[in-house]
């Protein structure tokens, strides 16, 4: 009887060790699950259903990850690292964008060392296409800002944030289009980003002037629109504003002023937003607008169009939300869920 007490207790103390050396993570802002599972390496194809299993009671609505709960990982399988496809993955050196499919890997050099190789997670967004097109660049920085004796450039931030936002609708299976282009500036997780001309209209010097430098950017979307097969076509333009230090923004979006498609996905995105800011911050509140505006890229470009102006880049309050990196990717996140809502309407509609 001594002996079997004895067994028990050890075989309880080896069962609680490998219990407790099972890897856990909080979720960081505006993940979901998939973006969490990615960034702990877990993208075998079984490890979405064995993350459910293992956290059980866990989940807010619609299995969403809450703030500050630990969540137990799957063991990692060791062939998670292998393709599920016999396609090789391509260089796509110049972004130029192939069919997606659930489980293929990927590789972008635009995405930086650290985040070139992804994985197509799902096939949410599999028929839709993103012309991307970041504020500024080149000759210009866009708006400036300070903060602690350092120097925000518009460009790189609104860059950065494109890219972050690239990634994430390629991994929901789009096809993206990176239109403003650095062949050395990744996704950066540095809080201060350094500035540089180095950007590029896809591999063309971006002009000084600036009706030449809009003209540039919205014919590269007009002639690769001619070229694209999808149907569902969005041209998305990323922008930091600047208004007096005292002046704290919400998230805002313009639309053309006779685009119903473009009204439409700029409502949606910010109900998103107002839905985000909700779950995580909930006595915060949000005043993100949506209004018309008659903005070169607007009117000149065939896509419908979407305008996200951010930020202000001289308010305190509104840089914590470019500085931090994962606020970066909060802001990707969202943006990719509006943009996931939005192609879920389109096909309800055109299904009838």
């Amino acid at each position: 009887m001594k002996h079997t007490k004895i067994l028990i207790l050890f075989l309880l103390f080896f069962f609680h060790i490998g219990i407790s050396a099972q890897d856990r993570d909080r979720p960081r802002e505006g993940e979901g699950i998939y973006a969490f599972l990615r960034r702990n390496d877990r993208v075998a194809k079984n490890d979405y259903n064995r993350f459910l299993e293992l956290n059980k009671g866990k989940f807010g609505k619609n299995n969403s990850l809450k703030m500050g709960v630990y969540y137990t990982l799957p063991p990692k399988d060791k062939d998670a690292s292998v393709s599920t496809s016999k396609e090789k993955p391509e260089k796509q050196k110049n972004n130029t964008p192939s069919k997606n499919q659930s489980g293929i890997k990927r590789k972008n050099p635009l995405f930086g060392k650290k985040y070139e190789n992804y994985t197509v997670s799902s096939d949410r967004l599999k028929g839709a296409c993103f012309f991307l097109s970041s504020g500024h660049g080149g000759p210009d920085p866009g708006a400036i800002g300070k903060v602690d004796g350092k120097t925000l450039h518009e460009d790189e931030y609104a860059y950065d944030i494109t890219l972050r936002l690239a990634r994430r609708l390629s991994e929901e299976g789009a096809t993206v289009y990176m239109i403003i282009q650095d062949a050395k500036d990744g996704i950066r997780d540095d809080k201060y980003l350094s500035n540089s001309n180095r950007e590029t209209c896809m591999g063309k010097a971006i002009p000084l002037n600036q009706k030449a430098r809009l003209k540039q950017r919205s014919d590269k979307i007009n002639s690769l629109n001619k070229s694209s097969k999808e149907k569902y076509k969005r041209a998305v333009f990323i922008h930091l504003d600047s208004r007096s230090k005292k002046h704290q923004l919400d998230v805002f979006f313009y639309h053309a002023k006779n685009s119903a498609s473009g009204k439409k996905l700029a409502n949606t995105m910010k109900n998103t937003f107002r839905d985000q800011y909700k779950k995580h911050q909930p006595n915060r509140g949000f005043t993100g607008t949506v209004s018309t505006r008659g903005l070169y890229v607007l009117e000149k470009t065939v896509p419908v169009g979407l305008f996200a102006e951010l930020g202000n880049i001289q308010n305190t309050f509104d840089q914590r939300r470019f500085l931090d990196p994962d606020n970066r990717q909060a802001l990707a996140n969202w943006m990719c869920r509006g943009f996931i809502k939005d192609y879920e309407d389109y096909k309800k509609l055109n299904r009838k």
